[in-house]
Protein backbone atom coordinates (compact mmCIF):
# COMPACT_ATOMS: atom_id res chain seq x y z
CA UNK A 1 0.00 0.00 0.00
CA UNK A 2 1.80 3.49 -0.64
CA UNK A 3 0.73 5.17 1.74
CA UNK A 4 1.52 2.69 4.49
CA UNK A 5 4.42 3.55 7.04
CA UNK A 6 8.03 3.54 5.00
CA UNK A 7 9.86 0.28 5.56
CA UNK A 8 13.28 1.20 6.02
CA UNK A 9 16.17 -2.19 6.92
CA UNK A 10 17.40 -2.26 10.05
CA UNK A 11 20.41 -0.34 10.45
CA UNK A 12 23.66 0.33 12.55
CA UNK A 13 25.12 3.57 12.32
CA UNK A 14 28.54 4.49 13.89
CA UNK A 15 29.43 8.28 13.11
CA UNK A 16 31.78 10.42 15.07
CA UNK A 17 33.29 13.68 14.31
CA UNK A 18 35.73 16.18 16.51
CA UNK A 19 35.21 19.94 15.46
CA UNK A 20 38.85 20.79 13.35
CA UNK A 21 40.93 24.00 14.21
CA UNK A 22 41.43 24.74 10.42
CA UNK A 23 44.52 26.64 9.33
CA UNK A 24 45.18 30.03 9.58
CA UNK A 25 48.17 32.48 7.58
CA UNK A 26 49.81 34.66 10.21
CA UNK A 27 51.92 37.55 9.07
CA UNK A 28 54.95 37.71 11.04
CA UNK A 29 58.23 39.99 10.98
CA UNK A 30 61.55 38.25 10.87
CA UNK A 31 63.16 40.89 12.19
CA UNK A 32 61.14 41.16 16.08
CA UNK A 33 59.93 37.36 16.37
CA UNK A 34 62.48 33.89 16.93
CA UNK A 35 60.92 31.22 15.05
CA UNK A 36 59.78 29.72 18.75
CA UNK A 37 57.69 32.58 19.35
CA UNK A 38 56.13 32.24 15.53
CA UNK A 39 55.03 28.79 16.57
CA UNK A 40 53.79 29.70 20.03
CA UNK A 41 51.83 32.42 18.78
CA UNK A 42 50.22 29.82 15.76
CA UNK A 43 49.36 27.72 18.12
CA UNK A 44 47.23 29.76 20.82
CA UNK A 45 45.11 31.23 17.92
CA UNK A 46 44.61 27.66 16.47
CA UNK A 47 43.51 26.81 19.74
CA UNK A 48 41.08 29.99 20.40
CA UNK A 49 40.11 29.19 16.75
CA UNK A 50 38.70 25.81 17.55
CA UNK A 51 37.49 27.27 20.33
CA UNK A 52 35.15 29.71 18.64
CA UNK A 53 34.36 27.04 16.25
CA UNK A 54 33.47 24.26 18.61
CA UNK A 55 30.86 26.88 20.18
CA UNK A 56 29.75 27.91 16.81
CA UNK A 57 28.74 24.40 15.93
CA UNK A 58 27.33 23.48 18.97
CA UNK A 59 24.35 25.94 18.83
CA UNK A 60 24.65 28.11 15.78
CA UNK A 61 25.70 31.36 14.09
CA UNK A 62 22.17 32.66 15.46
CA UNK A 63 22.12 31.45 19.25
CA UNK A 64 23.53 33.41 22.42
CA UNK A 65 23.81 30.17 23.79
CA UNK A 66 27.39 28.58 23.33
CA UNK A 67 27.30 24.43 24.41
CA UNK A 68 30.72 23.61 25.72
CA UNK A 69 33.09 20.93 24.81
CA UNK A 70 32.42 17.76 26.51
CA UNK A 71 34.91 16.57 29.38
CA UNK A 72 35.65 13.39 27.51
CA UNK A 73 34.32 11.96 24.11
CA UNK A 74 31.19 10.70 24.43
CA UNK A 75 29.42 7.46 23.11
CA UNK A 76 25.94 7.47 22.89
CA UNK A 77 23.96 3.71 22.29
CA UNK A 78 20.45 4.50 20.15
CA UNK A 79 18.20 1.25 20.41
CA UNK A 80 15.28 2.07 18.18
CA UNK A 81 11.88 0.17 17.76
CA UNK A 82 12.01 0.20 14.48
CA UNK A 83 12.22 3.05 11.91
CA UNK A 84 9.95 1.72 9.18
CA UNK A 85 7.20 4.62 11.22
CA UNK A 86 9.22 7.64 9.25
CA UNK A 87 9.50 9.68 12.54
CA UNK A 88 12.15 7.10 13.75
CA UNK A 89 14.05 6.97 10.52
CA UNK A 90 14.16 11.03 10.70
CA UNK A 91 15.05 11.45 14.45
CA UNK A 92 17.93 9.15 14.51
CA UNK A 93 19.28 11.20 11.59
CA UNK A 94 18.78 14.25 13.88
CA UNK A 95 20.70 12.87 16.63
CA UNK A 96 23.30 11.50 14.45
CA UNK A 97 23.98 14.53 12.94
CA UNK A 98 23.78 16.94 16.40
CA UNK A 99 26.02 14.28 18.22
CA UNK A 100 28.22 15.02 14.96
CA UNK A 101 27.97 19.12 14.95
CA UNK A 102 28.61 17.85 19.32
CA UNK A 103 31.74 15.77 19.07
CA UNK A 104 30.14 12.74 20.38
CA UNK A 105 29.62 9.79 18.54
CA UNK A 106 26.45 7.81 18.35
CA UNK A 107 25.87 3.97 17.58
CA UNK A 108 21.95 3.13 16.25
CA UNK A 109 20.58 -0.36 16.22
CA UNK A 110 17.16 -1.30 15.57
CA UNK A 111 15.07 -3.78 16.86
CA UNK A 112 11.84 -3.93 13.96
CA UNK A 113 9.28 -4.66 16.69
CA UNK A 114 10.97 -7.51 18.01
CA UNK A 115 11.60 -7.77 22.16
CA UNK A 116 14.65 -10.16 21.71
CA UNK A 117 15.71 -8.48 19.25
CA UNK A 118 16.11 -5.09 21.33
CA UNK A 119 17.31 -6.76 24.23
CA UNK A 120 20.39 -8.41 22.56
CA UNK A 121 21.01 -5.30 20.93
CA UNK A 122 21.07 -3.15 24.10
CA UNK A 123 23.02 -6.07 25.32
CA UNK A 124 25.53 -5.41 22.58
CA UNK A 125 25.52 -1.59 23.72
CA UNK A 126 26.61 -2.61 27.37
CA UNK A 127 29.28 -4.92 26.41
CA UNK A 128 30.59 -1.55 24.49
CA UNK A 129 30.54 0.34 27.17
CA UNK A 130 28.75 3.37 25.94
CA UNK A 131 28.07 6.02 27.88
CA UNK A 132 24.92 6.76 27.60
CA UNK A 133 21.67 4.53 26.36
CA UNK A 134 19.00 6.30 24.43
CA UNK A 135 15.94 3.96 24.00
CA UNK A 136 12.73 3.72 22.28
CA UNK A 137 11.45 0.71 23.62
CA UNK A 138 8.97 -2.09 21.64
CA UNK A 139 7.94 -2.99 24.85
CA UNK A 140 8.07 -0.75 28.36
CA UNK A 141 8.31 -3.91 30.37
CA UNK A 142 10.59 -6.44 28.77
CA UNK A 143 13.10 -3.85 28.37
CA UNK A 144 13.42 -2.63 32.23
CA UNK A 145 15.69 -5.56 32.97
CA UNK A 146 18.78 -5.03 30.71
CA UNK A 147 18.23 -1.21 31.21
CA UNK A 148 18.93 -1.57 34.98
CA UNK A 149 21.83 -3.71 34.10
CA UNK A 150 23.38 -1.16 31.80
CA UNK A 151 22.74 1.62 35.08
CA UNK A 152 24.64 -0.93 37.24
CA UNK A 153 27.05 -1.45 34.71
CA UNK A 154 27.38 3.00 34.81
CA UNK A 155 25.83 3.68 31.65
CA UNK A 156 23.08 6.61 31.96
CA UNK A 157 19.65 5.93 30.55
CA UNK A 158 17.08 8.14 28.40
CA UNK A 159 13.74 6.81 28.15
CA UNK A 160 13.19 8.47 24.29
CA UNK A 161 9.41 9.33 23.69
CA UNK A 162 8.05 6.32 25.64
CA UNK A 163 8.96 5.60 29.21
CA UNK A 164 10.23 2.74 30.16
CA UNK A 165 9.70 1.00 33.03
CA UNK A 166 12.45 0.29 35.80
CA UNK A 167 13.79 3.53 36.79
CA UNK A 168 15.38 5.72 33.67
CA UNK A 169 17.34 8.44 34.40
CA UNK A 170 16.01 10.35 32.29
CA UNK A 171 12.23 10.44 30.12
CA UNK A 172 12.17 13.07 27.67
CA UNK A 173 8.93 12.87 25.27
CA UNK A 174 5.76 14.97 24.01
CA UNK A 175 2.54 15.07 26.85
CA UNK A 176 0.84 11.92 25.37
CA UNK A 177 -1.74 12.79 27.37
CA UNK A 178 -2.71 15.93 25.58
CA UNK A 179 -2.53 14.02 22.20
CA UNK A 180 -5.40 11.59 23.32
CA UNK A 181 -7.61 14.94 24.65
CA UNK A 182 -7.01 16.22 21.48
CA UNK A 183 -7.54 13.27 19.53
CA UNK A 184 -10.90 13.22 20.60
CA UNK A 185 -11.97 17.02 21.18
CA UNK A 186 -11.07 17.77 17.45
CA UNK A 187 -13.29 14.88 16.35
CA UNK A 188 -16.39 15.76 18.46
CA UNK A 189 -16.07 18.87 17.75
CA UNK A 190 -16.24 17.91 13.50
CA UNK A 191 -19.51 16.25 13.70
CA UNK A 192 -22.48 17.47 12.40
CA UNK A 193 -24.15 19.30 15.76
CA UNK A 194 -27.33 17.96 14.83
CA UNK A 195 -26.53 14.52 15.73
CA UNK A 196 -27.72 14.51 19.01
CA UNK A 197 -25.78 11.33 20.36
CA UNK A 198 -23.09 10.55 18.00
CA UNK A 199 -21.12 7.34 17.99
CA UNK A 200 -17.33 7.56 18.51
CA UNK A 201 -14.65 4.72 18.17
CA UNK A 202 -11.45 5.05 19.63
CA UNK A 203 -8.60 3.09 18.07
CA UNK A 204 -5.94 3.05 20.38
CA UNK A 205 -2.22 2.14 19.85
CA UNK A 206 -0.30 -0.93 21.46
CA UNK A 207 -0.89 -2.12 24.65
CA UNK A 208 2.83 -3.10 25.06
CA UNK A 209 3.50 0.70 24.99
CA UNK A 210 3.44 3.03 27.62
CA UNK A 211 2.68 5.78 25.43
CA UNK A 212 -0.37 3.64 24.11
CA UNK A 213 -1.90 3.99 27.45
CA UNK A 214 -0.93 7.58 28.01
CA UNK A 215 -3.09 8.30 24.44
CA UNK A 216 -5.69 6.32 25.93
CA UNK A 217 -5.86 8.26 29.28
CA UNK A 218 -6.34 11.16 27.63
CA UNK A 219 -8.76 10.25 25.09
CA UNK A 220 -10.62 8.86 28.16
CA UNK A 221 -10.74 12.13 30.10
CA UNK A 222 -12.66 13.55 27.53
CA UNK A 223 -14.77 10.65 26.59
CA UNK A 224 -15.59 9.32 29.90
CA UNK A 225 -17.62 12.32 31.11
CA UNK A 226 -19.20 12.75 27.95
CA UNK A 227 -20.48 9.03 27.67
CA UNK A 228 -21.81 9.40 31.56
CA UNK A 229 -23.86 12.68 30.95
CA UNK A 230 -25.64 10.63 27.38
CA UNK A 231 -23.80 13.29 25.36
CA UNK A 232 -22.01 10.46 23.13
CA UNK A 233 -21.96 6.82 22.63
CA UNK A 234 -18.92 4.57 23.23
CA UNK A 235 -19.31 1.97 20.42
CA UNK A 236 -15.22 1.02 19.73
CA UNK A 237 -12.71 1.31 22.21
CA UNK A 238 -9.64 -1.22 21.65
CA UNK A 239 -6.16 -1.05 21.48
CA UNK A 240 -3.82 -1.96 18.21
CA UNK A 241 -0.22 -4.52 18.74
CA UNK A 242 2.13 -2.77 17.78
CA UNK A 243 0.24 0.43 16.34
CA UNK A 244 -0.13 -1.61 12.99
CA UNK A 245 -2.47 0.17 10.06
CA UNK A 246 -3.38 -2.99 8.84
CA UNK A 247 -4.80 -4.47 12.05
CA UNK A 248 -6.27 -0.94 12.65
CA UNK A 249 -7.72 -1.01 9.30
CA UNK A 250 -8.74 -4.90 9.61
CA UNK A 251 -10.68 -3.96 13.01
CA UNK A 252 -12.59 -0.96 12.03
CA UNK A 253 -13.67 -2.96 9.13
CA UNK A 254 -15.16 -5.63 10.67
CA UNK A 255 -16.98 -2.70 13.16
CA UNK A 256 -18.16 -0.82 9.79
CA UNK A 257 -19.02 -4.74 8.18
CA UNK A 258 -21.16 -6.05 11.14
CA UNK A 259 -23.50 -2.97 10.79
CA UNK A 260 -22.29 -0.66 13.62
CA UNK A 261 -23.04 3.22 13.03
CA UNK A 262 -19.90 5.50 13.72
CA UNK A 263 -20.20 9.24 13.74
CA UNK A 264 -16.36 9.80 14.37
CA UNK A 265 -13.11 8.08 14.92
CA UNK A 266 -10.61 8.63 17.32
CA UNK A 267 -7.29 7.57 16.48
CA UNK A 268 -3.95 7.34 18.26
CA UNK A 269 -1.90 7.73 15.21
CA UNK A 270 -1.56 9.12 11.97
CA UNK A 271 -0.46 5.34 10.20
CA UNK A 272 -3.64 3.76 11.97
CA UNK A 273 -5.19 6.45 10.80
CA UNK A 274 -4.29 5.25 7.06
CA UNK A 275 -5.95 1.85 7.80
CA UNK A 276 -8.93 3.48 9.58
CA UNK A 277 -9.38 6.24 6.95
CA UNK A 278 -9.12 3.12 4.06
CA UNK A 279 -11.68 1.15 5.90
CA UNK A 280 -13.79 3.85 5.89
CA UNK A 281 -13.45 4.38 2.00
CA UNK A 282 -14.97 0.91 1.43
CA UNK A 283 -17.58 1.75 2.92
CA UNK A 284 -18.33 5.15 1.23
CA UNK A 285 -17.51 7.18 4.49
CA UNK A 286 -14.18 8.51 3.86
CA UNK A 287 -14.21 12.55 4.39
CA UNK A 288 -17.80 12.04 6.30
CA UNK A 289 -16.71 10.41 9.43
CA UNK A 290 -14.00 12.33 11.16
CA UNK A 291 -10.63 10.87 12.07
CA UNK A 292 -7.71 12.30 14.04
CA UNK A 293 -4.26 10.98 14.54
CA UNK A 294 -0.59 11.94 15.79
CA UNK A 295 2.61 12.26 14.69
CA UNK A 296 2.50 14.96 11.58
CA UNK A 297 3.27 12.58 9.22
CA UNK A 298 3.28 13.48 5.47
CA UNK A 299 0.19 11.23 4.15
CA UNK A 300 -1.31 12.33 7.38
CA UNK A 301 -1.08 15.92 5.98
CA UNK A 302 -2.19 15.23 2.82
CA UNK A 303 -5.50 13.50 4.10
CA UNK A 304 -6.03 16.79 5.96
CA UNK A 305 -5.81 18.53 2.79
CA UNK A 306 -8.14 16.24 1.10
CA UNK A 307 -10.52 15.91 4.02
CA UNK A 308 -10.13 12.32 4.91
CA UNK A 309 -8.48 13.22 7.99
CA UNK A 310 -9.71 16.25 10.50
CA UNK A 311 -5.89 16.67 12.57
CA UNK A 312 -2.62 15.66 13.37
CA UNK A 313 -0.94 15.96 16.94
CA UNK A 314 2.25 17.30 15.60
CA UNK A 315 5.35 16.51 17.22
CA UNK A 316 8.44 18.18 16.04
CA UNK A 317 11.09 16.08 16.21
CA UNK A 318 14.76 18.35 16.02
CA UNK A 319 14.04 19.97 19.04
CA UNK A 320 13.00 16.31 21.04
CA UNK A 321 16.20 14.70 19.10
CA UNK A 322 18.52 17.58 19.69
CA UNK A 323 17.57 18.09 23.31
CA UNK A 324 17.99 14.16 24.02
CA UNK A 325 21.52 14.63 22.55
CA UNK A 326 22.52 17.40 25.08
CA UNK A 327 21.12 15.70 27.59
CA UNK A 328 23.68 12.58 26.88
CA UNK A 329 26.28 14.37 26.84
CA UNK A 330 25.59 16.62 29.97
CA UNK A 331 24.98 12.94 31.68
CA UNK A 332 28.05 11.84 30.24
CA UNK A 333 30.16 15.14 31.84
CA UNK A 334 28.35 14.30 34.98
CA UNK A 335 26.31 17.03 34.46
CA UNK A 336 22.28 17.09 35.52
CA UNK A 337 20.48 17.73 32.22
CA UNK A 338 17.03 19.97 31.83
CA UNK A 339 14.14 19.06 33.05
CA UNK A 340 10.36 20.85 33.75
CA UNK A 341 8.24 17.97 35.85
CA UNK A 342 8.48 14.31 36.49
CA UNK A 343 5.92 11.13 34.78
CA UNK A 344 5.54 8.33 37.31
CA UNK A 345 6.01 4.99 35.16
CA UNK A 346 4.19 2.80 38.28
CA UNK A 347 7.70 2.29 40.03
CA UNK A 348 9.07 6.01 40.31
CA UNK A 349 8.38 9.30 39.63
CA UNK A 350 10.76 10.21 36.31
CA UNK A 351 12.28 13.31 35.92
CA UNK A 352 11.22 14.42 32.56
CA UNK A 353 11.36 16.93 29.80
CA UNK A 354 7.71 17.38 28.06
CA UNK A 355 6.99 19.01 25.24
CA UNK A 356 3.43 20.30 24.37
CA UNK A 357 1.91 18.78 21.28
CA UNK A 358 0.91 20.91 18.36
CA UNK A 359 -2.19 21.03 16.30
CA UNK A 360 -2.44 20.71 12.58
CA UNK A 361 -5.93 21.02 10.24
CA UNK A 362 -6.48 21.96 7.34
CA UNK A 363 -6.62 25.82 8.31
CA UNK A 364 -2.67 26.22 10.33
CA UNK A 365 -0.78 23.47 7.49
CA UNK A 366 0.94 26.39 6.16
CA UNK A 367 2.09 28.06 9.15
CA UNK A 368 2.41 25.24 11.36
CA UNK A 369 4.81 21.35 9.72
CA UNK A 370 5.50 23.96 6.00
CA UNK A 371 6.53 27.01 7.49
CA UNK A 372 8.91 24.83 10.09
CA UNK A 373 10.30 23.29 6.83
CA UNK A 374 8.96 19.77 7.75
CA UNK A 375 7.84 19.51 4.50
CA UNK A 376 6.94 21.76 1.62
CA UNK A 377 3.84 23.12 0.13
CA UNK A 378 4.09 20.99 -3.01
CA UNK A 379 4.65 17.72 -0.70
CA UNK A 380 1.69 18.26 1.56
CA UNK A 381 -0.71 19.39 -1.51
CA UNK A 382 0.34 16.37 -3.54
CA UNK A 383 -2.30 14.44 -4.75
CA UNK A 384 -2.51 11.27 -2.09
CA UNK A 385 -4.28 7.91 -2.49
CA UNK A 386 -5.92 8.50 0.76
Amino acid sequence: MDNEPLNVPTQVTNTTAVPSSGNVDMPVSPKTTSHLGIIGGIVVVLLLIAGGVYGYMAYGPNSSKVQAAPAKLVRIGLSLDSVKIQRWADERDIMTQKAADLGATVTTFSAENDDATQISQIENLISQKVDVIIVVPHNSDLVGPVLTKAQQAGIKVIAYDRLTKGTPDLYLSFDSIKVGNNAVKYVVDAIDPSIKVPSIAFVGGSDADNNGHLVHDGAMQVLEPLVKAGKIKLVYNEYTHDWNPSTAYTNIKKLLDSGVHVDGIAVGNDGMAYGVVRALTEHGLAGKVPVSGQDGELQALQRIVQGTQTMTSWKPGRPLAERAVVAAIDMADGKAPETNGTVNNGAADIKSYLFGPIVVTKDNIRDTVIKDGVFTEAQVYATSTQ
